[in-house]
């Protein structure tokens, strides 16, 4: 009986872990990396927004959350050389925060732009898996690359995924010139208060027109730029110098 006993009691509390033990583990840092994982949570939330409501404010405060999360990728490195506090954990939460800023994100933002069709979406698959993998090949090497005297990788094998601003910023450019999202245009308000998304995305109102491969097969050259990143993001030959 007295042996039961002891098999049913709990272990003691010194052995159990401490309440938020992960979240006391993070650096300040890490912190700082976060901020760019919440931008590219809330890019992919307003862009969706946006979509449902058909209000290009929600799609501007997409756009937007992408260079926030520019920044925090940019001071989340220096904050850490800065504290000298360097971690695994850090490292992997960088990769993440990038892949949903800077792989889904925009990716998103391109199908609320209208790369709707079925070879966009190829196009635009390719492009997250692409920087899927150029973060996962970084992690796994990084160890191996040629550093300088204060430990610094000396150069990125392709283009590091934050450079998907720029084609965040191409649509952006866009859409405020009106050569994406015809939601507005007056001569749909005798439907109801919002166009259709049939009319708002015909191969008129997405910037470069539509082309046709076979019937039934399209898709908007514009899309092509996603295809180039992520080639980019992924070649080994192409050696970018690290700032």
């Amino acid at each position: 009986m007295e042996e039961t006993k002891r098999l049913k009691r709990k272990p003691s509390d010194s052995k159990l872990p401490h309440r938020f033990s992960m979240v006391r583990s993070f650096q300040l840092a890490d912190f700082v990396t976060l901020g760019n994982g919440v931008c590219g949570c809330l890019s992919l939330m307003f862009a969706m927004k946006a979509l449902l409501t058909q209000n290009t404010d929600f799609l501007f405060s997409s756009f937007m959350c992408i260079p926030a999360g520019v920044l925090f990728d940019f001071l989340d490195g220096r904050v850490a050389r800065w504290q000298n506090a360097t971690s695994l954990l850090g490292q992997e939460l960088d990769s993440l925060a990038d892949f949903c800023s800077f792989g889904l994100a925009p990716a998103v933002l391109g199908f609320a732009c209208g790369f709707q069709k079925m070879l966009d979406l190829v196009v635009l698959t390719y492009f997250v898996c692409c920087g899927l993998a150029r973060l996962a090949r970084f992690n796994a090497t990084v160890a191996a690359m040629p550093t300088d005297q204060n430990g610094k990788v000396k150069y990125f094998e392709g283009t590091p995924i934050p450079t998907t601003l720029v084609i965040v910023t191409v649509l952006a450019y866009g859409v405020y010139n009106g050569k994406f999202w015809r939601f507005a245009n007056p001569m749909y308000q005798h439907e109801g208060p919002f166009a259709s998304f049939s009319q708002a995305f015909t191969p008129e109102y997405v910037w470069g027109g539509e082309v046709t491969i076979i019937p039934g097969y399209e898709f908007h050259p514009m899309v092509l730029m996603y295809a180039l990143s992520g080639t980019l993001m992924i070649s080994r030959r192409l050696r970018i110098p690290k700032p």
